[in-house]
């Protein structure tokens, strides 16, 4: 079992890099005009028109299995890296795994971070602004002592 696994993990990873390439679309699209350039040979028939009906559904169909699973699986190391983020920093644990949580209880938490982001940002512009008054007020009063504000400590 674990043998075909492996197989098939290793199939489904090389049609979905093979299937991105610029080769792959080339050859997508030399096989629609070669189909294309036979529609007088047989005379645009039912058959012929069945003969690219017929394989590009086939290759829909297999394609959708191939790369929703190399998708899953990228997007399962994406989680399995930011949950090793969030374990190893002063980040909250409860975020670990969310992504295994129903809609409502993920929009609450998403609506509780935009919340949080938005009153960070506030105190962050609030610090900036004092900064930038103290600043002035410095400028100021040096302009009003005759002073030359120092450059690079001097």
């Amino acid at each position: 079992m674990d043998d075909k696994r492996h197989l098939f993990l290793h199939l489904s990873n090389a049609v979905a890099e093979a299937s991105g390439r610029p080769a792959a679309f080339i050859l997508a699209a030399l096989t629609v005009l070669g189909w294309a350039a036979t529609g007088p040979m047989f005379d645009y028939s039912e058959t012929w028109q069945l003969v690219i009906n017929t394989g590009t559904t086939i290759v829909t169909f297999l394609m959708v299995f191939l790369l929703q699973n190399s998708q899953n699986r990228d997007s399962r190391a994406i989680q399995t890296k930011l949950n090793e983020l969030i374990l190893h920093t002063a980040s909250d644990n409860r975020y670990i795994g969310v992504e295994k949580l129903d809609d409502d209880e993920l929009r609450a938490l998403s609506d509780r971070l935009i919340k949080l982001a938005a009153v960070q940002q506030g105190a962050q512009s609030a610090a900036v602004e004092a900064v930038e008054q103290a600043v002035a007020t410095a400028e100021a009063d040096d302009a009003v002592n005759g002073q030359r504000p120092a450059v690079n400590g001097s």
